[in-house]
């Protein structure tokens, strides 16, 4: 049996109840048989093995006081993956699910998203099960800073700087960040995405929806292709999303679709992102609001829907697996040309697989949406230099790492024989430095 099929079955015979956490490692390990192939001496040091363990898994009871008084209880993770090239650096997610099985498929992935960036951050990843929707300003506050309250102990600017992910923005991490520096006294880079008075970046609230057109553009261009006049369809309405949109449109595209979780508006004439920002990111409201307020829109129930429009370019920016194979199979009919994923791993490994073989430049959310965690890393440097970068100045730092990671992979896949595969060359790019740290270090 292969070193790589032999990991990976003892992994999913340790881990029974974790099926997310299979899917990343499953789709990781698959595309690094060439790489391994070509270096024994990996098995010989159990390389592989402690790649897919964590360092450190941190589970943790998070009480809090609802407005009505009533004591609530939920559960807090955090997997510190892998710090071999630097300081663990993934995400805090707030949704209802949240498990360990999630944040270890989303902590491996991070491991090499942040290693394709070229900065010496690790991997890991973490939140809860809390559900922010629906909840007060004093609500949400009182559950993190009870969250910080342990989570402290186990974070700093030099060993775990986590940031935000789903249901964390601005105002979650103000009040993580304010519980931190009231416990430990200091007022250190903690946490990224924090506000620009009190240490955050400019252009960490576009990053990722930016950094993924850029690439997107970088993929086009060494086609003889561009954005301009080209139909896009995004899904979700977060932050990711909108940036995307916003950056897509710059561009010369034409952006005809967007969703939330209850469903997904259609404009023929390209979507009003200046009426979608006042309703998700002002009012907080719901995308069916869109339809209310621009003539001619259509809001449709559901998501999946939204892959039924023909399209040249579908950027998944919502959640993991979003996009199966009959949503893939819907694309590829209709057109579609280019994905570039915003959210973490929204394809499944059939949806890829389809995409793949129909010829599709199919580009991997740990490439395609690494530029919010490069601008995170470009916050670090900020805070530790006490420095402060213009937009401009960040933005084209940005560019500079999403094209350099395209063509990171792309070299990859060239050299070890999967010319266009960029699933195999993104793995392959990220773990070759990963494990030549892991190798430098010895068995830790």
């Amino acid at each position: 049996m292969h070193y790589v099929d032999r990991v990976l079955r003892e992994l999913i015979e340790k881990n029974p109840q974790e099926p997310e956490f299979h899917q990343a490692a499953r789709e990781i390990l698959s595309g690094l048989k060439p790489i391994v192939d070509r270096h024994p001496e990996y098995e010989n040091a159990a390389l592989l093995e402690r790649f897919v363990e964590p360092e450190r898994a941190i589970l943790f009871r998070v009480p809090w006081v609802d407005d009505r008084g009533v004591v609530r209880v939920n559960k807090g993770y955090r997997v510190q993956f892998n710090s071999a090239i630097g300081p663990y650096k993934g995400g805090l997610r707030f949704h209802p699910s949240v498990n360990l099985s999630i944040v270890k498929f989303l902590g491996l992935e991070q491991i090499l998203k942040n290693s394709l960036t070229g900065l010496p951050i690790g991997g890991g990843k973490g939140g809860s099960d809390f559900d922010p929707k629906g909840k007060s300003d004093a609500e949400v506050m009182r559950f993190c800073q009870s969250f910080m309250t342990e989570l402290y102990r186990h974070v700093g600017q030099d060993t775990d700087v986590p940031a935000g992910d789903i249901g964390v923005g601005g105002r979650e991490i103000g009040y993580l960040f304010g519980q931190y520096k009231r416990i430990c006294g200091e007022h250190t880079g903690v946490l990224t995405g924090r506000g620009l008075s009190y240490g955050g970046s400019l252009v960490r609230k576009e990053a990722t929806g930016y950094g993924l057109v850029y690439m997107v553009e970088e993929a086009m261009k060494c086609r003889g292709d561009t954005l301009d006049g080209k139909t896009v369809l995004v899904s979700g309405s977060g932050n990711v999303a909108i940036y995307a949109v916003e950056k897509a449109q710059a561009l010369g595209a034409k952006v005809v679709a967007m969703y939330d979780s209850d469903g997904y508006v259609y404009d023929k004439n390209g979507i009003k992102l200046n009426v979608v920002k006042q309703i998700k990111e002002i009012e907080r409201g719901r995308i069916k609001e869109y339809a209310k307020r621009v003539a001619g829109a259509e809001y449709h129930e559901g998501c999946g829907g939204i892959w039924n429009i023909p399209c040249d370019v579908a950027l998944p920016c919502a959640t993991q697996n979003e996009i199966d194979a009959t949503s893939a199979e819907l694309l590829i009919k209709n057109g579609v040309r280019y994905v570039g994923e915003g959210a973490n791993m929204p394809t499944t490994l059939d949806g890829i697989a389809l995409f793949q073989s129909a010829g599709v430049v199919f580009l991997p959310a740990k490439a395609a949406n690494a530029g919010g965690v490069a601008t995170s890393a470009l916050e670090m440097a900020q805070s530790s230099g006490r420095m402060f970068w213009s937009f401009e100045e960040v933005d084209a730092k940005l560019k500079a790492i999403m094209t350099g990671i395209y063509h990171n992979m792309d070299g990859a896949a060239r050299e070890y024989g999967c010319e266009g595969n960029y699933v195999a060359g993104a793995n392959i790019a990220g773990f070759a430095k990963v494990a030549d740290a892991m190798m430098a270090q010895g068995i830790v």
